[in-house]
């Protein structure tokens, strides 16, 4: 028996070690972070204008190249968890798709989308974006967005500062809307238009507005937890009191 007792334990030490090797090989392998890119502000560019193209993640370093049609761009500025590369004077030479890469030493564990950068001249006038109820509602509202311009037959895209992605509504289709908000839709948003005909025609791009969304049920909760603290210590402090002796 003490013999077959040994040859199960030497199998399953062999097991344990595998599986210590294994862990270890796994925190020492890096892992592959998300990255984001974006434009800041959002939109079509117009010759001589500026922008600041940003990669974002949270990384242990900050080892980011950008590339753009294959090239790696020289002069990124790096801001904690993000670096920046900057546009300025804008020209059709700045238009294109740009990418992000994240590395450890000359390995590319992640990169970003693509992030496709126009500059044109902007021949619409410019939309007025509004927002129904109002600019800071409950989580779980829903909310309106509506990009008006003096201009039939347009098409429009909705933009959320730090975010690639555009959200495309025509004034046929009417407004944008968010059925259940929460609070990752807060933020700065703006809109710009455009008509597609023999050429694209762009609007210059909206004035900002700020979109807070306030998780009132989360509020509450906390303002319970402290009033409930306050409580709990106001009951010791007069247990205490009690159960001090008085003077003799």
């Amino acid at each position: 028996m003490e013999g077959a007792k040994r040859g199960m334990m030497l199998p399953m030490t062999r097991v344990l070690v595998f599986g210590a090797w294994l862990v270890a090989q796994s925190e020492a392998i890096p892992s592959s972070p998300t990255i984001s890119i974006f434009l800041k502000p959002p939109g079509v560019i117009p010759p001589g204008g500026s922008a600041t193209i940003c990669c974002s993640c949270q990384c242990d370093n900050r080892n980011f190249v950008m590339y753009k049609n294959g090239h790696r761009l020289p002069n990124l500025k790096l801001h904690g968890s993000r670096a920046e590369f900057s546009i300025s004077n804008a020209t059709q030479e700045d238009a294109g798709p740009y990418t992000c890469h994240y590395l450890n030493g000359q390995t590319v564990l992640s990169h970003s989308e693509t992030l496709d950068v126009l500059v044109q001249e902007f021949h619409l006038p410019k939309p007025v974006l509004s927002v129904l109820p109002g600019q800071e509602v409950a989580a779980g509202a829903h909310v309106v967005f509506h990009c008006t311009i003096a201009h039939s037959s347009v098409s429009c895209f909705l933009y959320l500062e730090g975010q690639n992605k555009a959200e495309l509504f025509s004034k046929e289709q009417g407004d944008f809307n968010l059925s259940h908000a929460h609070k990752g839709h807060g933020g700065r948003y703006s809109c710009q238009c455009y008509t597609k005909g023999a050429s694209f025609k762009w609007s210059a791009v909206s004035k900002t507005l700020d979109l807070v969304v306030k998780d009132y049920t989360w509020n509450n909760a906390v303002r319970l937890a402290l009033g409930v603290g306050v409580l709990v210590l106001l009951g010791m402090m007069v247990a205490e009191a009690a159960h001090r002796p008085g003077p003799r």
